[in-house]
């Protein structure tokens, strides 16, 4: 990844990237040529030297079952926003700006490990399922469905866990720009409906 020291992302950056409940874009090389699958994930900081992502795949999708060439990559995507010229303080001053694109991403690489052990798979469903309903006010359940309705649910897919080896992150929110134009990405981005991506700038506002 193409990463200028100035949008290079700190360490709570990315553990904000990958604790955040979503997905990512997982990516295998094989001899058939690229496969990418967008994928659910949870992250286990406790597995391995830096960690793993962990979800499934369904067992129709080839991914899982072409052998992977070298390491597999897990593209997270942060929040990102359209930038307007149009915000910045140096437009009225002398108008060389252009538009630009803010956001935060990993690329998260590592070895893919292929799980088709039931009890491994059901664990990994009840953890996701556990992690997005923990906000609702009436929280579902794997077991609120019927059991034998769940277990052909659990064959029809296997587990996969990336375990990490590397992290490349980018952070590329108007870290570059002078106080005043920052000011108005952030005036501006709020304005647009971006109030997320507006704090991030506001966080990464060189000191």
């Amino acid at each position: 990844m193409y990463t200028p020291a100035h949008f290079t992302a700190g360490p709570d950056t990315v553990q904000g990237l990958l604790a955040s409940p979503g997905a990512a874009n997982l990516v295998t090389m094989t001899p058939q040529g690229l496969l990418a699958t967008l994928v659910p994930f949870v992250y286990d900081p406790g597995a391995g030297a830096h960690g793993a992502l962990l979800g499934h795949l369904a067992r129709n999708n080839t991914q899982w079952s072409e052998p992977a060439v070298g390491e597999a990559l897990a593209i997270i995507q942060g929040g990102d926003a359209y930038v307007s010229p149009s915000w910045y303080a140096s437009k009225a001053e002398h108008g060389r700006v252009v538009p630009t694109w803010n956001y935060t991403t990993a690329h998260v690489y590592g070895r893919l490990v292929i799980h088709e052990d039931p009890e491994w798979i059901s664990s990994q469903v009840w953890l996701l399922t556990g992690v997005h309903e923990a906000g609702a006010e009436h929280p579902w359940s794997v077991d609120d469905a019927p059991e034998r309705f769940i277990a052909g649910q659990l064959r029809a897919i296997v587990g996969v866990e990336l375990v990490i080896s590397r992290i490349e992150a980018k952070a590329k929110l108007s870290q570059n720009r002078p106080a005043a134009d920052v000011d108005g990405v952030v005036a501006g981005l709020t304005a647009t409906g971006h109030a997320g991506m507006a704090a991030d700038v506001e966080r990464a506002r060189p000191n």
